[in-house]
């Protein structure tokens, strides 16, 4: 009975320990962040078999942006414990050849590795796109780690993106704007970094946002949405939201054109 019960102890301890952590997530976003600026595809928290994805088509990961070496100037990262998932954004401003580069990165239950890279990628030529504008002000904005005291549940946080993205098609949908609010899409900012700063200019209408895949960071009040924009099939798309006190406070968009027209 006792050798029964330490096995099963065993068992109990195990099942606790293999659990996702944050530290694991933090070793996989310094893993791709190391990678991209090596341009080496290949990393240690990556699993034998990978589903990678650029702006939502099937890419080899050993001939896309991932195996490019990119001098990273300004770069970010989140992570979802409970969905085991990372988010990352790359600023490189490199005249030559300037990105910027959402990569979302979704573990295995079991080994912890990696098995699902999907990157939105924005160059010349892609919405509004302004490397310099986008540095500049991406650089400025407080995307600080917010108090426990403060932060708002997963749930808040999700449906306030859920609103933003709603209102594109449905004009009545309240959407929990905050004041300050400030939209960066592409290189174009709504703000001027004052208190007057807002989000709710220039939302289009009858436009449908889809196929959503989020990534939720509750201790920065963040979620990565990548997304169809405009109905199944539609522009390859990253909205990220900054959400205090279940306010809207930052939003982040990239479209990529992908060689059709974004107007």
């Amino acid at each position: 009975m006792r050798h029964l019960f330490s096995l099963v102890s065993a068992a109990l301890i195990a099942q606790v320990s293999a659990q996702c952590t944050l530290n694991i997530l933090k070793a996989v976003t310094d893993d791709i962040l190391a990678a991209q600026t090596s341009g080496k595809s290949a990393f240690s928290s990556l699993a034998d078999t990978v589903s990678y994805t650029e702006n939502r088509k099937k890419v080899d990961i050993n001939t896309g942006v991932l195996s490019q070496a990119l001098k990273i100037d300004h770069n970010r990262s989140q992570h979802d414990v409970v969905q085991c998932a990372t988010f990352s954004e790359f600023i490189v401003t490199n005249s030559a050849k300037p990105y910027v580069i959402v990569t979302t990165a979704r573990l295995d239950n079991t080994s912890y590795k990696v098995n699902q890279i999907d990157s939105i990628i924005t160059t010349t030529g892609d919405w509004l796109f302004n490397v310099t504008g986008t540095y500049y002000w991406a650089s400025r904005e407080n995307w600080n780690e917010i108090p426990e005291a403060q932060r708002d549940t997963r749930e808040v946080i999700k449906a306030a993106a859920d609103a933003y993205l709603d209102v594109f098609n449905d004009k009545s949908v309240k959407v929990p704007w905050g004041s300050p609010c400030a939209r960066l899409e592409g290189g174009a900012y709504t703000g001027r970094g004052q208190a007057s700063d807002r989000c709710d200019v220039g939302v289009p209408s009858g436009v449908k946002l889809v196929n959503r895949q989020y990534v939720i960071d509750q201790n920065y009040g963040t979620v990565d949405v990548i997304l169809d924009f405009g109905g199944p099939g539609g522009l390859p798309d990253s909205h990220e939201f900054r959400v205090e006190g279940g306010k809207l406070r930052y939003v982040h968009t990239l479209t990529s054109c992908g060689g059709r027209s974004c107007m």
